[in-house]
């Protein structure tokens, strides 16, 4: 048996008891935190919780050579994520490798970011589009900085549709992780390079370290916002489209948003 457990969202007490259960029963646990990570814990903390010795797993152990998972075959494996259990294609993906094998599988869900975030934010969750992922530039083998352009042309979309847009944020072992600031500076340069407007006198909303018991909730004018200090991550970004006037009451109220935001919608 093979169990998947998402560990919810900030810290080690995120977990749900059914979750410990399954890891206090389990004969091994793995984990990986390459996708997701728990900023409010550590490997220590974790392992004195749960009463269990954790093996790390690196993005090639799960994503290319998961050998590791043959062991379900005569044991009772689980294997940690940060968030939910089955929010990544990685993991969807590793689920199916199991059941190729003959290995059954099981999942226990953890609190999602795609649902924090619209909990945090006051946004409507069924008003979301497309989410997309905003990575680190990199060198082109001609040495050329390459700033992919893929996620504007999904906020682009979305925008045209009245909907929200969530953007997760990189996080690179050699790099760190992106932050909200980071995120904005390049989507308004590709908006710049582009001479479009998708960007420009946009309200967004910036949330760091959601499920801490003090989670940072921003809403501003993308230009203004990039330079807001959003403090230690995990961050997330959030585009929203046509907003409802109870989203937009949240957004100021909640979110410290401009009071324009309701103005508006009432002319």
């Amino acid at each position: 048996m093979l169990t998947f457990i998402g560990l919810g969202l900030f810290d080690e007490s995120d977990i749900s008891l059914k979750g410990l259960e399954a890891i206090r029963n389990a004969e091994l646990v793995y984990a990986e935190f390459y996708t997701s990570s728990l900023m409010g814990t550590d490997l220590e903390k974790m392992e004195k919780l749960y009463g269990k010795k954790i093996r790390m797993l690196s993005r090639e152990d799960v994503e290319q050579q998961p050998d590791w998972i043959n062991e379900a075959r005569e044991k009772d494996i689980v294997f940690l994520t940060g968030g939910d259990s089955m929010v990544s294609t990685t993991h969807v993906d590793l689920r199916l490798r199991a059941k190729e094998l003959g290995i059954e599988t099981r999942l226990i869900h953890g609190a999602s970011i795609t649902s924090a975030v619209a909990g945090l934010s006051g946004l409507q969750n069924y008003r979301f589009g497309k989410s997309i992922s905003v990575p680190h530039p990199y060198r082109s083998r001609r040495d050329v900085l390459v700033i992919t352009e893929a996620p504007y042309d999904t906020i682009k979309l979305n925008s045209e549709l009245g909907l929200h847009t969530i953007v997760f944020l990189d996080i690179d072992k050699d790099k760190g992780y992106m932050t909200v600031n980071r995120a904005l500076e390049l989507l308004l340069y590709v908006e710049k390079q582009r001479g479009e407007g998708v960007m420009e006198n946009k309200i967004v909303v910036g949330i760091a370290r959601a499920g801490s018991e003090k989670p940072l909730v921003k809403a501003g004018y993308a230009e203004k916002l990039k330079d807001f200090d959003f403090g230690a991550p995990l961050h997330i970004l959030v585009i929203p489209g046509k907003l409802h006037f109870i989203e937009a009451e949240a957004l100021v109220k909640l979110a410290g948003g401009p009071e324009e935001l309701l103005e508006d919608l009432s002319q």
